[in-house]
């Protein structure tokens, strides 16, 4: 059997992190085995539907790198053509809705009640086989067993959610329905409509919701509850793709540290839980922090180039190589691509910007820091090879000189060349900025003890 499954939004303004989980899980199974995942936009609520919600998704799924298989083409009430990259909207689909209505009604499974159409729901009860949950049995409600049908199609012709998402999977061949656990109370309807078309129903699997922290249910509002703020943020997309995987999903082994081309491999649906998972903010922190450190040095670059942009700080007028040294100064700190501007941004800012953010260092380290550095700077500007090792050495033998702590010069001399107390491996980020640029900033700080400027 061919594996198909698919991802079904509403577009309704932002992706969820279980919506983007969920697709996760399908993509990620349809890859472990050779199948097929379908995007299916469910848009036809037209009140609440817009292109900007789409994008939303499009652009969740595309950062995430979970990429779908086909499309609509052109709309052919014969059934969808394979190849075109679509995705599916339902909103364009209504030649299959009501197709299959009407082959329901001559299969004496619809009918008309008060304007809307009705289903002629089975009056037993529907057992679901879970290939996670288990065997479910869905008993009628006493309700139900008075009147168990339910409606199809409103009374303004609009059809309903069962309906469109049942054709939908029949027309597009779906063998798994990968779903959230909130999804299980809709599924007996399902059933018994497939079964009313004179077919099996896919397989189904219900994977457990994400709770918050503290085991309530994550609203829109909660902390890390929607992917576009870990865009923004600057979250490595494979660490949230690692992280993804293992809010309901583990190894056989334990193992957690996990890029894509391994998820693939190790994924399956027998090492889904059952119990729900809690969002740990601390072990996405952790992954993002692994993945960054393994990031290939290009494309850590290009995405810290892109998120000092975001920040207003422009580039463009340095060297490439200069460029791609001073952010790779940060790369073993597993900062988030937000923090790049604030962490290393004095590499790019012209000497007084950084001399403005620095005067209330200057105060706090105090005039004998000022006296300490200008015996570094006369230093650093004879012969001292501009490296690393060489300006470590130099700085400790200063040290020895004025009979002080290495930190008594350390300290003043990264405020002096970033304007804060923190920041990248000291001696790394002078061998970047050069002789000249820190030559420039000691003196500017020096002088200003010694009446220059203010």
């Amino acid at each position: 059997m061919s594996i198909r499954v698919r991802f079904a939004p509403s577009p309704t303004g932002y992706l969820h992190i279980g919506g983007a989980r969920t697709a996760l899980f399908n993509w990620l199974f349809a890859r472990h085995h050779g199948g097929t995942f379908v995007l299916r936009i469910e848009d036809t609520d037209s009140a609440r539907n817009s292109q900007a919600a789409i994008d939303v998704i499009l652009r969740g799924l595309r950062w995430l790198g979970l990429d779908w298989d086909e499309g609509p083409g052109t709309p052919d009430p014969d059934g969808p053509s394979v190849g075109d990259r679509g995705p599916y909207f339902q909103s364009r689909r209504g030649e299959w809705y009501r197709r299959r209505l009407a082959e329901l009604r001559d299969r004496g499974m619809a009918y008309d009640r008060d304007g809307a159409v009705y289903f002629r729901m089975t009056h037993e009860a529907v057992t679901i086989p879970d290939l996670i949950v288990g065997e479910v049995r869905r008993e009628l409600t006493d309700r139900e067993q008075a009147d168990p049908d339910w409606v199809l199609v409103r009374s303004d012709g609009q059809p309903v959610f069962h309906l469109v998402n049942v054709v939908d999977d029949l027309e597009m061949g779906i063998t798994h329905v990968i779903r959230g656990e909130d999804h299980l109370s809709n599924t007996a309807k399902h059933i018994a409509l497939f079964r009313a078309f004179g077919v099996e129903p896919p397989r189904y699997a219900h994977i457990p919701l994400i709770l918050n922290p503290d085991g309530s249910k994550m609203s829109k509002r909660d902390k890390g509850a929607v992917v576009t703020n870990y865009i923004e943020d600057g979250y490595a997309p494979e660490a949230v793709v690692n992280y993804l995987s293992l809010l309901g999903w583990s190894p056989a082994d334990g193992k957690e540290l996990l890029g894509v081309s391994e998820l693939v491999s190790r994924f399956d649906l027998d090492r889904v839980n059952r119990s729900p998972a809690r969002f740990d903010d601390k072990k996405l922190a952790a992954l993002h922090f692994e993945h960054t450190r393994r990031m290939d040095e290009g494309r850590f670059v290009g995405m810290g180039r892109e998120y000092l942009g975001r920040a207003g700080l422009d580039v463009s007028g340095h060297d490439e190589g200069y460029v791609a040294a001073a952010l790779l100064t940060a790369r073993e700190k597993g900062l988030l691509f937000k923090d790049l501007a604030g962490f290393a941004g004095f590499y790019f800012k012209p000497d007084e910007a950084v001399q403005v953010a620095v005067e209330v260092e200057a105060k706090a380290l105090g005039e004998e820091a000022r006296r300490n550095l200008g015996a570094l700077m006369r230093a650093y500007g004879g012969g001292v090879d501009f490296v690393a090792g060489s300006l470590e050495a130099e700085l400790k033998r200063v040290a020895g000189e004025l009979g002080v702590k290495s930190g008594a010069l350390t300290q003043p001399a990264r405020a002096a060349c970033t304007g804060s107390l923190v920041g990248p491996s000291l001696y790394h980020l002078m061998e970047v900025l050069g002789r000249e640029r820190v030559l420039g900033r000691l003196s500017r700080w020096v002088a200003q003890g010694q009446g220059g400027e203010q």
